[in-house]
């Protein structure tokens, strides 16, 4: 049976309705709301469940990630200001949520919204930095560039994620450990072989799990094969990845992966290196 989108599993009336007036993007309704129950903007909806969506506040509405309707109205960043007007814009934590929430979304970049909200959160001090692992790991480069330029730190992770090769060598023995294991990730998943090649001579293990943030479920060689990055999936086993690998959630080897994907150039590839199904 399919799960109830979340604003339709939302049992507080009052709440459900401050919902509704944001999707609707009737920013003056929503507005009077708030003054009638101002105590909306501080609540937080708990969902029997886990996952990044578990608690949200009303704010975190804005993003549309998780997906509910699958599109946003156009005065959404109008919307987001209300909320933040009306209290919101004194709980740090909800504001750099939501940050990476737009961050990390399909939708808003597909409604030309994610950069104005990105612009609208930031001017509320919005953390920049802390919103880049899961834009990153999203593929949402527009938002990256644009927190990059509101001053987020180019660190090893971000490097390799955007292929910014030469700061990856500087940045390779400044950086500590979660942080090559995430550029480890990033570099297979987006394809930037001359990223990868560097941090896997750097002895980086090909074969390790991704860290939580980057697909945690899956390995590089996943990633990359998911990509379709035939050049960092030979950089990988050539390095000594292991072609046995499961990943945690449909239990596919890398080869299962390639025939899913119908990467013929990978699936010949892995083959010729002895690669099986996981059912072999």
């Amino acid at each position: 049976m399919e799960t109830q989108p979340y604003h339709e599993r939302i049992t507080d009336g009052k709440f459900r309705s401050a919902v509704d007036l944001l999707d609707a993007g009737d920013a003056d309704g929503l507005k009077v709301y708030l003054t009638q129950n101002p105590e909306l903007v501080y609540q937080r909806i708990l969902f029997d469940e886990e996952g990044y969506f578990k608690n949200p506040g009303l704010l975190e509405f804005v993003a549309e990630n998780p997906v509910r309707h699958d599109r946003l109205p156009e005065n959404i960043v109008e919307v987001a200001r209300v909320i933040l007007e009306a209290g919101a814009k004194n709980n740090a934590d909800q504001i750099d949520y939501t940050l990476g929430l737009v961050c990390s979304g399909r939708v808003p970049r597909e409604f030309k919204v994610q950069i104005p909200l990105i612009d609208l959160l930031c001017s509320y001090g919005a953390n920049p930095d802390g919103a880049m692992t899961a834009a990153l790991a999203h593929g949402e480069f527009e938002a990256v560039e644009s927190m990059i330029a509101k001053g987020a730190v180019i660190d090893l992770p971000a490097a390799a994620a955007t292929g910014r090769t030469n700061f990856v060598a500087k940045l390779i023995p400044l950086s500590d450990s979660r942080q090559k294991h995430l550029a480890l990730a990033f570099a297979a998943q987006h394809g930037h072989a001359a990223a990868l090649k560097f941090l896997l001579d750097a002895g980086l293990d090909p074969s390790l799990y991704n860290p939580e943030g980057a697909h945690m479920f899956s390995t590089p060689l996943h990633q990359a094969i998911i990509s379709g990055h035939e050049n960092c999936v030979r950089l990988l086993v050539e390095a000594g990845a292991r072609l046995d690998l499961k990943d945690t959630i449909y239990h596919g080897t890398a080869l299962d992966w390639a025939m899913y994907f119908e990467n013929t150039a990978i699936i010949s590839y892995l083959r010729s290196q002895g690669a099986k199904p996981g059912d072999e």
